[in-house]
Order: C-alpha cells, then structure tokens, then sequence
C-alpha cells in the first residue's frame, strides 16, 4: 500500500538538531525501502480551475502558506496502521504543524 504524506507551511522553522533527526528517520526508511520518493516545493505555482470546458489558471504564491503543501513523502508499507505510525513518529520529531495522509492508488512501479 502506497500513502502520500504531506506537510502544509506556517510550521516551525527547522534547525540543525531538527535537520539530524529527520536525516535519520529518512536514512532508516529509504534502507528499509519504505520511502520512495521524498521533496519540497516551491511556494510559487499555478492552480488550475476547469469549470465548463474552460480552464483558468492563477499563479501564486498562494495567501494562506499554511494551507499550501510545502514537502511530501511517497512511502510503501504493508498496512494503513503502518502509515499512521509513521506518521506519528514524523509528528514527534516535527513537533508542531499539519499535513495529510492520503492512499496512493493506480499501477505501482
């Protein structure tokens, strides 16, 4: 089962102890092959808005930061419990923010 877990801006600012710790936590889950792919965005975009056969496009950077996803994980674990617990672990070194865990479906690579 494959989760995408993304994180929403306005969280705390890193630091180095912060950086150390989520360099372990992405080293343990790449050796396990649970992460497959990982990432930060760039807070300029464009949203798309299709509504009749017409589509509109507005660049950003969006107003609410914290709304916008600002990094993502692409993990593959045996269950959903297994995502939750990643998710927490994720939690405990972060401390404070918010995100979503979503499932991934469709042709696995």
């Amino acid at each position: 089962m494959r989760f995408l877990m993304t994180i929403n801006g306005g969280g705390p600012a890193a630091d180095e102890h912060l950086y150390a710790e989520m360099g372990r936590f992405i080293e343990e889950l790449t050796n396990a092959g649970i992460l497959l792919a990982t990432g930060g965005l760039a807070m300029e975009g464009t949203h798309a808005v299709a509504s009749g056969g017409r589509v509109t496009l507005t660049d950003g950077p969006y107003t609410e930061s914290k709304e916008t996803i600002v990094s993502f994980a692409l993990v593959d674990v045996r269950s959903k419990e297994e995502a939750i617990e990643l998710t927490h672990r994720f939690w405990a070194i972060v401390k404070d923010g918010e995100g979503d865990m979503r499932q991934v479906f469709g042709p696995e690579s």
